[in-house]
C-alpha cells in the first residue's frame, strides 16, 4: 500500500470515515461474536473428544466422537441450549 493512503476502518458516530492513521483507530473495538462462557462449553467439549470419552446422540448413546469439528459443533450447541451468546446456526 502507498505511503500516505489509509484504510478506512469504519464509519464514526457523526458518519466520519476512520482510517487507521487517526486517533479515533484506537477507540475502535471489536464485538465478540461468541461470549466467552460459550468458549469454555467449547473448551470443556475439546477436552472430553481428546479423552476418547466424548459421545454424540441424545444421552450420549450414539457412539464416540471422531472428528474436531463435531466436537466444536456440540459444544456449540450445548451453548445455544444454555442460551449463551453464539451466532444462529448456518443451515
Amino acid at each position: 500500500m502507498p505511503k500516505g493512503l489509509a484504510r478506512p476502518l469504519a464509519i464514526g458516530p457523526n458518519g466520519t470515515v476512520i482510517t487507521s492513521n487517526s486517533t479515533e483507530a484506537f477507540m475502535v473495538k471489536k464485538r465478540r461474536k461468541y461470549s466467552p462462557a460459550a468458549s469454555k462449553d467449547v473448551e470443556r467439549e475439546m477436552r472430553r473428544y481428546k479423552r476418547g470419552s466424548l459421545r454424540s446422540g441424545p444421552g450420549g448413546k450414539g457412539g464416540k466422537v471422531k472428528s474436531r469439528k463435531q466436537a466444536i459443533a456440540i459444544g456449540l450447541s450445548e451453548a445455544r441450549k444454555a442460551g449463551k451468546k453464539v451466532p444462529r446456526k448456518a443451515s
